[in-house]
């Protein structure tokens, strides 16, 4: 439920208030505001009367927020955020609305990118706004509707779809692999590993379904799939790569796998979203593109 009317200020109010917090001076916000000093004075009288209690103290020229100022300017400035990016949002795109998507970098590079163009042309009413991220992240205070995470559907306070699995090669160079030769995936255990950041248990994982007690350490480590991969065709060593990213690679032959066939990943790429976003136009279109296109890769 809303609150009453009574308790919600007005929006010139909250932004003389908001510019005076930031700028410590009546005289400073009235300038970024086109208004009197006077004026902002004014705004954050009435302000402070609807809500009881002062919200600045004067210093000499300047004014500074007290306690209860202060814990109101964090979330004006927050609401004052969010309405101005909504305000972005429709009009970028008055008819059909935004969708900000968060990706995986390679992951929107090598996989998702190449298949967009099939997505706007059935949907031309909607924008994509493609923002790259390595971690989950908390919904509530960030401006994306929607993600593609890889890992376990533990997304908390989202529902996650599973898109699809994922299978991992051991690749190196063709250099690489002419200089070490390996019979079985227990060669690959006195090679130099190359390691990407936000899969640190990748390799372990892969021993271990190899029944090889190793414990993934040596090598060199890399933030991103497309660092590794460079990495690995650069002669530095021998990368443990998903197959869908490594494609253009593997059919021109900078890498070559070290042994076959590739490791079912026990994790999965899904999209997740807040449950509250579910019927959100733009997010519903793109969940049941994805969820296609999944399905025939």
């Amino acid at each position: 439920m809303p609150p009453p009317r009574r308790h919600l200020p007005s929006m010139s109010a909250l932004t003389a208030f908001d510019a005076a917090a930031r700028t410590g001076s009546f005289t400073a916000a009235g300038q970024e505001l086109g208004l009197t000093q006077g004026a902002v004075s004014r705004q954050i009288k009435a302000l402070e009367d609807l809500l009881g209690c002062p919200l600045f103290v004067r210093e000499g020229q300047r004014v500074a927020l007290t306690p209860a100022g202060q814990d109101y300017a964090e979330s004006v400035a927050d609401a004052l955020r969010r309405i101005g990016a909504a305000s972005l949002r429709v009009i970028a795109a008055p008819k059909g609305g935004v969708l900000a998507l968060a990706v995986l970098p390679t992951f929107g590079t090598r996989w998702l990118v190449p298949r967009l163009p099939d997505f706007q042309a059935r949907n031309p009413e909607v924008i994509l706004h493609v923002i790259t991220r390595l971690e989950p992240f908390d919904f509530r205070g960030a401006e994306i509707d929607a993600a593609i995470h890889f890992g376990d559907p533990d997304w908390p306070g989202a529902v996650c779809d599973r898109l699809m699995g994922e299978d991992v090669l051991p690749v190196a160079s063709p250099a690489f692999h002419a200089a070490h030769a390996v019979a079985g995936p227990a060669d690959i255990a006195a090679l130099p590993l190359l390691h990407t950041t936000s899969r640190a248990y990748a390799w372990m994982e892969w021993f271990t379904a190899h029944g090889i007690g190793r414990h993934a350490g040596t090598g060199m480590h890399f933030e991103q799939f497309a660092i590794t991969a460079q990495a690995a065709i650069a002669g530095l060593g021998v990368a443990l790569l998903p197959t869908l990213l490594i494609q253009a690679e593997l059919q021109a032959g900078t890498l070559v796998p070290m042994v076959v066939p590739p490791y079912r990943s026990a994790r999965s790429y899904y999209l997740v979203h807040p449950p509250a976003r579910g019927q959100y136009p733009p997010l519903a279109a793109f969940r049941r593109w994805i969820l296609s296109q999944a399905e025939r890769a």
